[in-house]
């Protein structure tokens, strides 16, 4: 048995081989597993509950099928579906988590994110962020047409893209301080977060004791997954 942890999927109506990927993954894998969390960007963006796509349907019906046997699904909001809510996960059978989370994976403490917070240096990134996670923003585009609500998500990421592409690709990856800070204010020693689409696992000392952040990959080409097993073994593997 294992604990299984995703992020960055992206998933579209466009990118169909992507979604069938992950199908794959939670009638093979993931039915056997203890818990599968998945920490944020699940989708490439969400216009809101009351706006599914044929991916969404066909995730939230096999999620689902994970809880009626068992099995819990955890889900940390990323830059991308902050605004899925509590309509979506009930359907798709899936507990929404804070923003920063310490999970107990078999006796240790965890601290698990999406990520995106960690990345301060994007100073840019980091205004967009506060103005989206604003309930007054948030309640003014939901109050929009799901059409209007389309253009916007595709503009604005359109603007990423753009943004990305003009940024040194270290601003964009997360600061050293910042990571430093969560990791001594939750008082734990091993973090786990997507985001950076930077798969790795990155060992350094904190006052004299080894901690550890471990990165999700993307599923861009490829599928990506950390099994965490119960002797506490951390495998950061690719599908």
């Amino acid at each position: 048995m294992t604990t299984l942890f995703i992020s960055d999927l992206h998933l579209d109506d466009r990118r169909p081989e992507t979604t069938r990927l992950l199908m794959r993954f939670l009638e093979q894998e993931a039915k056997t597993a203890d818990a599968l969390y998945i920490l944020g960007d699940l989708f490439e963006f969400w216009l809101g509950d009351d706006v599914p796509s044929k991916c969404s349907n066909e995730v939230g019906l096999a999620l689902s099928g994970l809880k009626n046997k068992g099995i819990p699904c955890y889900f940390t909001h990323g830059n991308r579906d902050f605004l899925l809510q509590e309509g979506y996960a009930e359907t798709a059978g899936m507990k929404l988590l804070p923003e920063e989370y310490v999970a107990d994976l078999y006796g240790e403490r965890v601290l698990l994110m999406h990520g995106d917070s960690l990345c301060t240096d994007d100073i840019a990134y980091q205004q967009f962020r506060t103005l989206v996670r604003n309930p007054v923003w948030q309640h003014d585009f939901l109050s929009k047409t799901p059409q209007e609500r389309l253009q916007v998500a595709l503009q604005a990421r359109d603007a990423s893209a753009e943004h990305k592409g003009k940024q040194d690709m270290d601003i964009m990856d997360v600061n050293q301080g910042q990571v430093i800070d969560s990791f001594e204010r939750h008082g734990v020693h091993r973090m786990i977060h997507g985001h950076t689409h930077r798969p790795a696992t990155h060992e350094f000392e904190i006052n004299g004791k080894a901690v550890q952040r471990i990165v999700l990959g993307d599923w861009y080409t490829q599928g990506s997954v950390l099994r965490v097993h119960p002797d506490r073994v951390y495998s950061l593997d690719v599908l």
